[in-house]
């Protein structure tokens, strides 16, 4: 038998067990020292037989089985799609009349600050910066809304759509490291618009940029209507989605540009197929001066008539959707879509992760990571880049939704099959691809709108080719990747902060802004000032406090002068997780019993791990309690 190896405890305060001034030996452990990085894409290995080593019936097993798994594939995907489509209608249900009524007060839309964050809001209750533009579009063609004062509403949707692949990247918070690359995948959207919306915005306040150029585009060229945009992937997800839900999304339109009739009408179409029939009728004026010019006006006895066109609509044909003979109110039927969409985009994007895991083995992954990883050889390295966002920009203009497009490749990042590198161009191009797409839509407007229709699509299409030129060309500009991974970190340590960050941002935050620029310019920049100045001073010591902590005051050098819960989450994380907790043990006894039942082999599993790995106190982190356990003790003591 071996010998047992001698070992030192250090991690203890009571035990002297070496001198002061002694070396600090490395913590003896059965476990590789050596940690990989998180944020390395896994290998994903293949434990089967190899293809030589099988006979012909298990070949022809592993290709049916090849075979149904990428048919399953489709079908998940293609349920993916759909939910997302209904996920979209369920927003609208809930909240589109809200929205509309939001767009409808256009004081407040003619503020840049308060227009981005009703873009946001907007986009976020209907799911779809494509109904978004569209009310904004329907209000600039009808003069209610300027071109210029829709700007800051187009920015504040491309903000809004990018809610959609950060609540599925938070579908996967099962596992830690999946969690953190795949909420670093979507965020990397996030970080992008809001930091083009910071430098952009202010610039085009001041000085109207977008809309000169745009207004310049216009007059230069002799633009004639087309078709409509195409339907590529509308064509195969309809039938079923149509199925379940249609919509009469010219209703929101409608209550944005102040139509009173609108209120009372529901979204839920009920007739799909209509006819429209004008006739004349009599009817009575009070006098003769009320008679339209040249129409037909004739008195009879005490009575002065007349003849007007009445435009009666005919309903021919009803919907076929599962609601159309549902008594419902529109919030009832879309909580209830809500809840199913959720539900089958939570289980279809599990099901998709786990079918990739399986078929991502072997040769398959390496060739697979090596296309989408890997670049260009030099000096044409820096091209593959631009190729991705080319190839973004297509796939979204064949999905005819950024929102898809990015959910979809969001999972994809969460298990290590594309690098948040690679994802970065691939978001940008989508960006551009949900533009052309709403470009051509706008190229089918009727001639006295064609200008203005246009002119707004190419603002959000310049926007997004500005916002790329700031912060993708040179590598030291892609701050949202640096960005978006240090949120992934943060995230994957407190899991309940994505949920926090989905609230923050997308919800609290311009929401504030909003109740500030109702409140006026004043209690907007009183509040908002001091708040940038703050942030502005955090992050400028932050980074000094990284860089060159010696020219800052002893004082400054460390946050630890101010309470804990101002510089660490470790406080809030026990408040949470206490919670949670709580929560747990009263609303459910089964849940328990299995968190009993987990604790039990948690405890095996640490008492095994004790007797193998030892503590060091100098590779414990700064913001959690050396502790010292007693099973670690008695074992040294051996």
């Amino acid at each position: 038998m071996a010998p047992r190896p001698e070992v030192r405890d250090t991690s203890s305060p009571t035990l002297d067990t070496a001198p002061k001034d002694s070396v600090v030996l490395p913590a003896y452990s059965t476990v590789d020292k050596h940690e990989d990085d998180p944020w390395n894409l896994p290998e994903l290995q293949d434990n089967g037989l190899k293809w030589s080593e099988l006979d012909t019936k298990g070949k022809a097993m592993r290709v049916l089985t090849a075979i149904v798994k990428f048919l399953l594939l489709v079908g998940f995907l293609y349920m993916f799609v759909c939910s997302l489509d209904v996920l979209s209608s369920a927003f609208q249900l809930v909240g589109g009349k809200a929205a509309g009524d939001i767009f409808q007060d256009n004081v407040v839309l003619s503020n840049p600050v308060a227009g981005l964050v009703i873009g946001v809001l907007v986009t976020v209750l209907v799911q779809s910066s494509s109904t978004s533009s569209s009310i904004v579009v329907s209000m600039v063609s009808s003069g209610l809304l300027e071109v210029q004062s829709a700007v800051p509403v187009i920015m504040g949707a491309n903000i809004g759509t990018s809610v959609t692949n950060t609540i599925v990247a938070m579908m996967q918070a099962g596992d830690r490291n999946e969690f953190r690359r795949a909420f670093a995948g979507a965020t990397v959207h996030d970080f992008f618009n809001w930091l083009s919306v910071l430098i952009l915005l202010p610039l085009e306040a001041a000085t109207g940029v977008l809309y000169k150029l745009t207004k310049i585009v216009i007059d230069s060229f002799n633009i004639q209507g087309g078709n409509n945009a195409p339907d590529l992937l509308n064509v195969i997800t309809d039938p079923l989605t149509d199925a379940i839900i249609e919509l009469d999304k010219n209703v929101i339109s409608d209550i944005a540009t102040g139509d009173p009739a609108a209120r009372n009408k529901s979204l839920i179409k009920i007739w799909c197929k209509t006819e429209k029939i004008t006739t004349l009728v009599n009817t009575t004026v009070p006098s003769a001066a009320n008679c339209t010019t040249g129409a037909l006006c004739w008195v009879e006895g005490n009575k002065t008539l007349t003849q007007i066109n009445v435009t009666e609509t005919i309903n021919l044909e009803r919907c076929n959707h599962i609601f159309v003979y549902a008594n419902l109110p529109d919030l009832a039927v879309g909580l209830i879509l809500l809840v199913l969409s959720l539900l089958i985009l939570c289980t279809c994007l599990i099901l998709i992760v786990k079918l990739l895991n399986s078929m991502l083995k072997g040769q398959v992954a390496v060739v697979i990571k090596k296309v989408l990883n890997t670049d260009f050889p030099f000096p044409f390295g820096w091209v593959t880049g631009y190729i991705a966002i080319m190839v973004g920009a297509g796939m979204t203009f064949i999905v005819q939704s950024s929102s898809v497009f990015t959910s979809a490749i969001t999972p994809l990042v969460g298990i290590g099959v594309i690098s948040l590198e690679r994802a970065y161009p691939l978001t940008l191009g989508s960006n551009i691809g949900t533009t052309t797409t709403a470009i051509l839509a706008a190229m089918a407007a009727p001639g006295e709108t064609l200008a203005n229709s246009l002119q707004i699509a190419l603002c959000h299409f310049f926007f997004n080719i500005a916002g790329i030129l700031l912060w993708y060309p040179i590598p030291f500009t892609r701050i949202p990747i640096r960005l978006a991974r240090a949120l992934g970190n943060r995230t994957a340590k407190y899991r309940w902060f994505a949920a926090l960050y989905l609230l923050l941002c997308f919800f609290l935050m311009p929401l504030t802004i909003l109740g500030l620029s109702l409140a006026g310019w004043q209690a907007l920049v009183g509040v908002a000032v001091p708040i940038v100045v703050l942030a502005i001073f955090i992050i400028v010591v932050n980074l000094m406090q990284a860089r060159c902590p010696q020219y800052l005051p002893s004082g400054l050098r460390d946050w630890d002068f101010l309470p804990r819960p101002l510089h660490s989450m470790a406080p809030w994380d026990r408040v949470v997780t206490s919670g949670m907790a709580f929560c747990g043990a009263r609303c459910c006894c089964c849940c328990k019993c299995c968190q009993s039942t987990e604790d039990e082999e948690k405890g095996l599993q640490e008492r095994k791990k004790s007797l193998e790995i030892y503590d060091n106190p100098v590779l414990t982190r700064d913001d959690e309690p050396q502790e010292t356990s007693k099973e670690t003790v008695k074992a040294t003591q051996l």
